[in-house]
């Protein structure tokens, strides 16, 4: 029968974090795009913690801004607090980092939705995926009302709602997320395709009633003082009055005994959850399990909004029966008379195993299906978002009759993620980290906009207000670069604040260039000390983001230039496609671990192929050779 409704080029099921960056992006870049979600009033709903960013995670939202994508402009306007973590390491592993009013952010993301002029909306729940009768080629999905909706590429980014199973204590519901329902059918279609699905576990803390916490036995964390937003558009942020503050708590053996006293009827402990929780952020039931050496574990109190005294007690995620959570939370110095709004609970759900997808986001068995988010097995609003981006802008390109848009492991933490996924797989909820990025020296969050802004526009997301800023920064740069490169400075103006700095005086002039590598120094010591210098400077440009990209240039170039050296040297690799036809099991000189991994992962270049778990370097010799006759 023919559906009731027009034809659309992308339909996105599910509008958490993955899908609203789908959803936008596809129809940014023209494509007619439905977007179908169980709860119109729950869009980009901070289904965990209230905050955006963090180690690596903030590097992903700096690439999702630059290249057009809407977090880090959402991030921004829902602000209340922001931190910019690892200050006291290289700039390779600074992380942006923001406190979010949970409310806010969730409105202001489909606020951003609604300006597009090619997006349409759904409450609906998808329970199938329609395809050609030998299920090759997508061709739509069908809701629980009994409606089609036809379109040429689908984005399943089902997030936690595929089979979704609540556990707290020794009770166990359905759902995708406390007080919604789970999404039942999925999953079932796609196996009947031919896709394999596992099951994965995460969990989230009890929330807290703020005005019952005794807040003189925390420690208090601020914000910065000079914050510096997300998104390369933001001109300023908007603080009410003045940032919201965190506190620092900690745990002890008082609490940990409380908490053992509930191991018998923990549904991690009992057989009851069997599916695997992310090793990196553990429930408190298994940190004190497996770390039994340890008397505390620190807590964070954070905030959930301007208007609400409702706040998230991050670090005591658990699935301990209500009783044991309440009286252990009680426990914990200054939560003597706390009040407990929500418990914590585990959710176990489906994922399918990220091999069976492509670098486009595609799926490798059915044409026009992508899977972005949870569904591909990581955790993480940021590591959603950004697959959500890409699966977007190829499902659009794709209807478009455009070639796919890839990102390498030396352009974006983005590339890595999406690498690692289809190459060495997950068992377990993936996280991205900083040491993940063998090229992290070059993907650092304060350069995303020179990375891939240009990319952005040239596919037609990034903005023509955005890419005008790029330009003007960049030029910028090489011109203060430049200056920064012939000035010639003397002692008599060095020398008194090279002393102040610790470090040694000059004995003849130097260029300038020469001495920003120094650790003591920065360019602004340099500006404050040679006002001729500084009025140069201050002829080409004001902003500080540009003076600090030119530091950062500067003091690391032996570092940046070996990086880029490397990058080529792995770029042969990287370029040589190997047909999606290759039979491994006809290449007789490959051993049997490489033909079985390669044969089911389908490399669809050799460099990602040498990254399998199991392929040696003498398969990938033998690969190279084959490719070449």
């Amino acid at each position: 029968m023919k559906s009731l409704y027009p034809t659309y080029d992308v339909i996105v099921v599910g509008a958490g974090h993955a899908g609203s960056e789908a959803a936008g992006a596809a129809a940014e870049i023209g494509a007619k795009t439905l977007l179908i979600t169980m709860n119109l009033d729950a869009i980009a709903k901070m289904s965990c913690n209230p905050a955006i960013g963090g180690i690596a995670k903030g590097q992903l939202v700096r690439e999702i801004d630059a290249l057009g994508g809407l977090t880090g402009i959402v991030a921004d306007k829902s602000a209340v607090q922001f931190r910019m973590l690892n200050t006291s390491k290289g700039p390779a592993m600074w992380s942006p980092r923001c406190q979010s009013d949970r409310a806010l952010y969730s409105k202001t993301m489909r606020e951003e939705l609604e300006k597009k002029d090619n997006l349409y909306f759904r409450q609906d729940n998808v329970v199938d995926v329609l395809t050609t009768n030998d299920g090759k080629r997508v061709t739509g999905v069908k809701t629980s009302t009994g409606q089609s909706f036809e379109a040429q590429s689908v984005i399943l980014t089902t997030g936690t709602f595929g089979n979704g199973l609540i556990h707290i204590g020794e009770t166990n519901f359905g759902g995708g997320r406390s007080g919604e329902r789970a999404s039942v059918g999925i999953s079932g279609a796609l196996e009947d395709l031919g896709f394999e699905v596992g099951r994965l576990k995460t969990g989230t803390p009890p929330r807290i009633d703020g005005r019952s916490i005794n807040l003189d036995k925390l420690e208090i964390q601020y914000g910065d003082e000079d914050p510096a937003p997300f998104s390369f558009l933001t001109d300023s942020l908007p603080f009410q009055e003045e940032q919201l503050t965190c506190w620092m708590g900690d745990t002890n053996e008082e609490v940990h005994d409380v908490l053992r006293s509930g191991f018998d009827r923990s549904p991690m402990f009992n057989g009851t959850i069997e599916s695997t929780g992310p090793r990196y952020c553990p429930s408190i039931e298994d940190k004190i399990n497996r770390f039994s050496e340890k008397d505390g574990h620190q807590l964070f109190l954070e905030p959930e909004g301007w208007n609400t005294y409702e706040m998230y007690l991050n670090g005591f995620s658990t699935s301990l029966p209500e009783d044991v959570q309440y009286k252990a939370l009680r426990t914990i110095p200054g939560f003597e008379e706390a009040v407990m709004l929500r418990p914590g609970y585990a959710i176990e759900y489906d994922y399918f195993p990220p091999y069976q997808i492509r670098r486009s986001m595609e799926t490798k068995i059915t044409e026009g299906l992508f899977f972005a988010g949870q569904i591909n097995g990581t955790t993480g609003y940021e590591e959603a978002a950004c697959q959500g981006l890409m699966a977007g802008i190829n499902a659009a390109r794709k209807v478009q009759g455009d070639e796919e848009f890839i990102l390498k492991r030396s352009e974006a933490y983005i590339g890595v993620l999406i690498d690692d996924l289809i190459t060495k797989g997950t068992e377990e909820p993936y996280r991205m980290f900083t040491s993940r990025a063998e090229h992290r020296i070059l993907l650092r969050q304060d350069n995303a906009d020179l990375r891939l802004t240009e990319l952005g526009h040239k596919i037609g997301l990034a903005s023509e207000e955005r890419f005008e800023r790029y330009k003007t920064k960049n030029e910028a740069i090489n011109k203060v670069h430049d200056l920064i490169a012939d000035y010639t400075v003397y002692p008599e103006k060095m020398d008194p604040m090279l002393e102040e700095q610790g470090t040694s005086t000059l004995s003849q002039p130097v260029k300038a260039k020469t001495l920003i590598p120094r650790p003591q120094l920065s360019i602004y010591n340099l500006l404050e000390a040679d006002d001729e210098l500084n009025q140069k400077v201050e002829a080409i440009t004001t902003d500080e983001d540009v003076l600090d990209q030119v530091e950062i240039q500067i003091k690391y170039a032996g570092y940046i230039e070996k990086e880029f050296e490397m990058v080529e040297e792995m770029r042969k690799q990287e370029d040589t496609l190997i047909p999606d036809s290759l039979n491994y099991n006809k290449i007789n000189s490959l051993s049997a671990e490489g033909k079985e991994k390669m044969e089911r992962i389908k490399p669809e270049t050799l460099g990602q192929a040498s990254r399998i778990s199991g392929v040696s370097p003498s398969d990938i010799s033998v690969l190279m050779v084959y490719l070449n006759n």
